[in-house]
C-alpha cells in the first residue's frame, strides 16, 4: 500500500494520548466523617500498588480511531505498473565515456566510476547499442559498437565486466574536450533510420577543474545528442600538489645547485601546514625538510639545494596532503649541452681591442648550454680532433691554403663557417674556403659611419629580432667595412645591407654546410656591434643554425614522447630503455622518440654508468581537483544532465499524477473513515455500559 500524503501519518503518534489517559488514576468524591486523629501516630502513606491499565479494550478501540484517522487523511492506494510509453522502447545508441585520468585514482573514484559504468551497460535493453571507451589524453575504446552488436545480448554483461575488471586508472592528464568531441561525432554520424531512439553520451569523471575544455569553445555540438554527467565526488575535498619549476633557459649557472618545486593548495582544502624535503626510494626524508605554510587557494614555490649523487636522492616528497598521488617529484639534475667553437685569428686572447676578447664573453656558461671557446693561431698546424669537435667555425685573419683547404672539407660536409675578416687582405682565404679562384674584397671608403638598413628577419639568424620591438639597429654604427661583390658568388644570398647597399652579411652554401660573411668586425675599430645588446643573441643564432646539439631535457610529463638521441638514429642501434619498475623494453632500431612514458619516475636510456637518465612527473593540471561548475560545460555549448535531469523531474511528475489518479480512483480513505466511525460507535458503546456497571458496583469510571 502507498501514501499520497505520507507525512498525515505522523498523526498515528497521537495513541500516546488514550495510553496517558488510561493511565490516570481517579481519586473518589465521597467523604467519610471520622473522629480526632491526634491519638495516631503519624506514619507516611505507602504505595501498595502501582498505576496500571485498565479496560484494555477500551484502550485499543480508542487507538484504533486514531490510527484509522490518520491512514485516511494520507490518502492511502495500491500501486500498479507505471505502462511505459510508446517511445520509452525505443532503442538507444550510447557511448560511455569512462575518465582514467590521474586525479581519478584519489580515494575510491575509480572504483566507484567502473561500477557505474558496469550498471549503465548492464541495464541497457537488447535492441540498445552501446560502446566504452577510456580516456585521459586520448580516447582508448574497450568495447565498440561493432563488437557489441556481434555478441549475443545475454553475453553483453559479462564482456562489459572483463573490459572493466582489466581497465584501470593511468597517471595522464584530462583532455575532456577531445574525448566529449570524438564521442558525439561518432553519434552525429550514426544514420537516423538505423536508431530511432535518443543518442547520448554517458561521461562518468570527477569533472576536476584541471580538465582541459579549450576546444569545446569553437565546436557546434550536434543536434539530437545527449550529455548525461555521471559525477564521482572524493569522500573528503581539498588537495595539495607538488610539481617541479623550470629554471630559465639562460640563468647563469650559481655556486650551489638547486631544484625549485610548488606546493599548490586547492580552495577547498582543509590542510595548510606541509613539509617537503628530499626523499630517496624508500619513501623517507634523506635530509631535514622543510616546513610550509600554504593556506587553501594559494601556493609557494621552495628552492631545494641538490643533494650530493651518493645520497641517492632522486625525487622530493611532499607531506601532510591526504591524496598521495601528486605528492611525488622525480629530479634528474639537467647536464649542461657542450659545445665547442674553433676560433682562428693572431690577435692575443687578452687584448681587449680584438674580436677574440668579446667572442669569449659573448658565450656565457648557462644551466643548460656550455660553449667551449678554442683559439688556434693561423701559423699553427690544424688540431683535426678540435676541428671535427667544433660546432661553429670562426675566421677572422688570413690562413694558409693547406688550413683553409681542411675547412672547406670540413664545411662541405655540414658545419658552418661564419667568415669577418679584419682587412681586405684576406680575399684569398675566403675564395679558398667557399672553392672559388677569384673573390675580391675591397676596402669600403670611409664616411662618417655606416648602419644596417635592409635585414631579411625571416632567416634564422635574425627571427629572434622580428618583433617591433627588437628589430632597431639603427644605434649600431660601423666604422669599417669590406665591399663584396655578391652577384660574382654562386649561390650567395643577402641576409643584410649596409645603408649604403653594399652586403653587410651573405649565407653562401658550400657542399652540404655554409659560409656565413660578416663583412666588418665586431670589435671597436670596426664597429659597435660587440657593444651592443644584439651581439649575443646573433652569436647564439649563429651556433643554433651550425646544428649545435641542444641541451638534452631531463624533464618531462607522463605521455610526452621522448626524443632519443641522433646518434642512435643514424647508426641505427638498438636502445633499451629501463622502466621505474625495473622492466626493459627493448627499442628497434632507427626509433627517434619513445612514446611509452605511462607513469611517473626515472626512465634510463642505456644500462651502466652510462646510461642517460630523464624523468617524467605527473601533469600539474591533474592536481586541480576542486569540482568544475556543470555550467561550464553549458557555457560551452555541450547540454549537460539538466536534460536528462529534466527527464527524470517529468517521469517523476507523470507518476505522481498516475498516483494521484489511482488514489482517486480508489478512494480508500473513505472506507476508513467509515471504518473509524464503526470503532467510535463501539467504543461509545462500550465505555458507556463499562461507566454504568462500574457505576453499580461503586466503582469510578
Amino acid at each position: 500500500m502507498n501514501f499520497l500524503a505520507p507525512l498525515f501519518l505522523l498523526g498515528a503518534l497521537a495513541v500516546a494520548l488514550p495510553v496517558i489517559y488510561h493511565l490516570v488514576r481517579r481519586t473518589t468524591r465521597e467523604r467519610t466523617v471520622f473522629s480526632s486523629l491526634m491519638f495516631l501516630r503519624p506514619a507516611p502513606p505507602r504505595l501498595t500498588r502501582r498505576n496500571r491499565l485498565e479496560h484494555l479494550l477500551l484502550l485499543l478501540l480508542r487507538c484504533a480511531v486514531i490510527g484509522l484517522l490518520a491512514v485516511g487523511f494520507a490518502r492511502p492506494f495500491l500501486k500498479r505498473a507505471l505502462p511505459e510509453a510508446a517511445s520509452a522502447g525505443a532503442p538507444k545508441r550510447i557511448v560511455v565515456l569512462l575518465d582514467t585520468s590521474a586525479s581519478m585514482r584519489r580515494g575510491r573514484l575509480w572504483t566507484e566510476a567502473r561500477d557505474k559504468a558496469e550498471v549503465i551497460l548492464r541495464a541497457a535493453s537488447p535492441a540498445d547499442q552501446a560502446a566504452l571507451f577510456t580516456f585521459d589524453r586520448q580516447l582508448n575504446p574497450l568495447i565498440s559498437f561493432e563488437q557489441w552488436k556481434s555478441i549475443p545480448a545475454g553475453d553483453r554483461a559479462a564482456l562489459a565486466h572483463q573490459r572493466l575488471a582489466e581497465a584501470k586508472a593511468g597517471w595522464t592528464g584530462t583532455l575532456l574536450d577531445q574525448a566529449l568531441i570524438r564521442a558525439a561525432e561518432m553519434l552525429a554520424e550514426t544514420d537516423k533510420g538505423q536508431v530511432a531512439g535518443p543518442r547520448q553520451v554517458v561521461l562518468i569523471t570527477d569533472l576536476q577543474s584541471g580538465s582541459r575544455l579549450n576546444a569545446l569553445q569553437g565546436y557546434d555540438w550536434p543536434k539530437g545528442v545527449e550529455l548525461v554527467v555521471e559525477r564521482v565526488a572524493p569522500r573528503s575535498a581539498g588537495n595539495a600538489g607538488l610539481h617541479w619549476v623550470a629554471d630559465s633557459t639562460d640563468a647563469p649557472r650559481t655556486a650551489e645547485a638547486t631544484v625549485r618545486v610548488r606546493v599548490s593548495n586547492e580552495p577547498d582544502s582543509q590542510r595548510e601546514q606541509f613539509q617537503v624535503g628530499w626523499a630517496g626510494a624508500s619513501g623517507a626524508f634523506l635530509s631535514n625538510a622543510v616546513d610550509l605554510y600554504v593556506p587553501p587557494g594559494q601556493s609557494r614555490v621552495v628552492a631545494l639545494p641538490v643533494p650530493p649523487t651518493a645520497a641517492g636522492a632522486d625525487r622530493v616528497l611532499l607531506r601532510g596532503d591526504d591524496e598521495a598521488f601528486d605528492n611525488t617529484v622525480f629530479v634528474v639534475p639537467p647536464e649542461p649541452a657542450r659545445v665547442s667553437v674553433l676560433y682562428l685569428g693572431s690577435e692575443s686572447e687578452t687584448d681587449i681591442r680584438q674580436p677574440l676578447y668579446f667572442l669569449r664573453r659573448a658565450f656565457q656558461e648557462t644551466r643548460r648550454q656550455s660553449v667551449r671557446v678554442a683559439a688556434q693561431k693561423p701559423s699553427a698546424s690544424l688540431n683535426s680532433v678540435e676541428v671535427t669537435a667544433a660546432n661553429l667555425l670562426v675566421v677572422t685573419d688570413t690562413l694558409p691554403p693547406a688550413q683553409a683547404r681542411v675547412l672547406q672539407e670540413q664545411v662541405s660536409r655540414g658545419k658552418t663557417l661564419l667568415f669577418a675578416p679584419t682587412s681586405a687582405t684576406s680575399a684569398a682565404t675566403l675564395g679558398a674556403l667557399l672553392g672559388s679562384a677569384e673573390t675580391r674584397l675591397d676596402e669600403a671608403p670611409s664616411t662618417r659611419y655606416a648602419m644596417l638598413s635592409e635585414i631579411d628577419f625571416r632567416h634564422p639568424l635574425f627571427t629572434p629580432f622580428a618583433d617591433a620591438r627588437f628589430s632597431d639597429f639603427t644605434k649600431i654604427h660601423f666604422w669599417k667595412y669590406r665591399r663584396l661583390d655578391d652577384a660574382a658568388l654562386a649561390g650567395a644570398k643577402v641576409v643584410a645591407r649596409f645603408d649604403s647597399g653594399d652586403p653587410a652579411l651573405v649565407e653562401i652554401s658550400v657542399g652540404q654546410g655554409r659560409v656565413l660573411v660578416l663583412t666588418s668586425g665586431w670589435h671597436p675599430a670596426d664597429s659597435q656591434l660587440a657593444l651592443s645588446s644584439k651581439f649575443v643573441p646573433l652569436l647564439y643564432s649563429m651556433l643554433e643554425l651550425s646544428g649545435a646539439a641542444p641541451p638534452a631535457p631531463a624533464q618531462f610529463i607522463v605521455g610526452d614522447a621522448v626524443p632519443l638521441p641522433h646518434e642512435s638514429a643514424q647508426t641505427n642501434a638498438a636502445l633499451s630503455i629501463v622502466r621505474p619498475d625495473g622492466s626493459m623494453l627493448a627499442l628497434s632500431a632507427g626509433t627517434t622518440n619513445f612514446t611509452e612514458t605511462l607513469a611517473p619516475g626515472i626512465y634510463r636510456l642505456g644500462t651502466g654508468p652510462t646510461a642517460q637518465r630523464f624523468a617524467v612527473n605527473l601533469d600539474a593540471a591533474e592536481s586541480r581537483t576542486a569540482p568544475l561548475p556543470m555550467d561550464e560545460l553549458e557555457r560551452l555549448g555541450a547540454p549537460t544532465s539538466r536534460a536528462a535531469l529534466a527527464v527524470t523531474q517529468e517521469k517523476e511528475r507523470k507518476v505522481q499524477l498516475q498516483n494521484a489518479e489511482l488514489e482517486g480512483r480508489q478512494k480508500l480513505w473513505r472506507w476508513f473513515i467509515v471504518a473509524t466511525l464503526a470503532v467510535l460507535l463501539i467504543e461509545t458503546w462500550l465505555a458507556g455500559r463499562t461507566a454504568r456497571r462500574l457505576a453499580a458496583t461503586g466503582g469510578t469510571a
